[in-house]
């Protein structure tokens, strides 16, 4: 996408464990945290946009931050609230809108499983009363195909997830910090064959705010800016089989995070040869293997010659969600995308403490997939 180039100049964060803040307070926190790191004030930001899937309106958050008049939009958009706010301030500075635009996303969520309702999926009730709103048999049901058709096994699986608790471990902001090995997960009790307890994530709390600029101002605050070069949602194509909507025609299935990887390398000039370290939705750890292979990092059957030799590790050729992910991290809907982002943005500073990926990397993918067959991609370098 031609226009004003996009930097993040300012990236905040909250911890994701469990604390009494309510999600409007931890999203205030992380903003604030994000203006610092920019050198800005609140009054300087011209747009901002953001939003959680049950914490709150953000665009409440200007009685905390300011009453500065700024033009907040709310965004509700499922785990792709997070990348839509990116995208609609990624779009405000290439357009000229505003040269300074705010991204936040931020959610608190209760004990226990996520709690959807068939009608606000446009389903009818019998789909809730049959169990398929039970996201863990629809992750199950995708793994098990994939494992069939590409050769992947149960150890592979619980190796994402003791690779995902070992990064946590050295990730002060993580829930959970205690690695645990491959043993461990995968005699943790089953919850849907082939996933076991600790392969999946937890609903959760925290909050992200990133800050974008332009050129312009990026010479004027200094600092450390990263160029955002893609930043992109797409929704799901016929022939996907999808979380709350799993089924799917005869044939290859299409994929949405495969059209949102190939859409964020175009837009960005780079592949995935070019990036150097990665962030991959792993809601449980099949996820992230079938994401590797959706977004163009490998070939499909290829993970279970990766995987296990630690190609996917912080001194790894393709580290994979040095933060610890989603299965260390939690979570909360609205923050997941933008935790993602700012994990890269650390990496490409060389901030990221002891989950630094050695060799100085310069460019970062993230990815983020939800229901109902929506994915958000971004790509960045230094």
């Amino acid at each position: 996408m031609s226009g004003e180039d996009v930097l993040v100049c300012g990236a905040g964060i909250t911890p994701f464990a469990r604390t009494e803040a309510s999600g409007r307070e931890l999203a205030v926190q992380a903003v604030r945290a994000a203006l610092h790191d920019a050198g800005l004030p609140w009054s300087r930001v011209r747009a901002a946009y953001g939003g959680s899937d049950a914490a709150g309106n953000a665009d409440t958050l200007v009685s905390e931050l300011g009453l500065t008049g700024v033009p907040f939009t709310n965004v509700r958009n499922g785990c792709a609230t997070g990348g839509s706010a990116l995208v609609s301030a990624v779009h405000a500075i290439r357009s000229g809108a505003a040269d300074v635009a705010l991204a936040v996303g931020f959610d608190k969520h209760p004990r226990g499983a996520f709690d959807p309702r068939p009608a606000d999926w446009g389903l009818g009730d019998a789909y809730g009363r049959d169990g398929l709103m039970v996201t863990t048999q629809f992750f199950a049901m995708k793994i098990q195909r994939y494992m069939h058709d590409h050769g992947i096994s149960a150890r592979t699986l619980a190796l994402v997830a003791e690779k995902a608790y070992a990064n946590g471990a050295l990730n002060p902001l993580a829930w959970r910090r205690k690695p645990l090995d491959a043993d461990e997960i995968l005699a943790s009790g089953m919850v849907n064959d082939p996933l076991t307890r600790y392969m999946f994530c937890s609903p959760g709390q925290g909050a992200v705010a990133l800050v974008l600029c332009g050129r312009a101002v990026a010479r004027e605050v200094g600092g450390a800016p990263v160029t955002l070069r893609a930043a992109v949602v797409r929704t799901r194509r016929f022939g996907s089989f999808e979380v709350f909507s799993p089924w799917a025609p005869p044939g290859i299935p299409t994929s949405v995070s495969a059209d949102a990887a190939q859409h964020a390398f175009e837009e960005a000039g780079l592949g995935p040869a070019d990036i150097d370290v990665c962030q991959l939705q792993d809601t449980e750890s099949g996820a992230e293997v079938m994401h590797l292979a959706e977004c163009g990092f490998c070939a499909h059957g290829e993970q279970e010659s990766l995987i296990p030799f630690g190609a996917t590790g912080i001194g790894g050729s393709l580290p994979v969600n040095t933060d610890g992910g989603c299965i260390a991290n939690g979570e909360p809907i609205g923050a997941s995308g933008l935790r993602q982002v700012h994990e890269i943005v650390q990496q490409l500073r060389g901030r990221a403490g002891e989950r630094q990926v050695p060799g100085d990397p310069a460019a970062g993918f993230t990815h983020v997939y939800g229901a109902p067959g929506v994915s958000a991609c971004t790509v960045l370098t230094r």
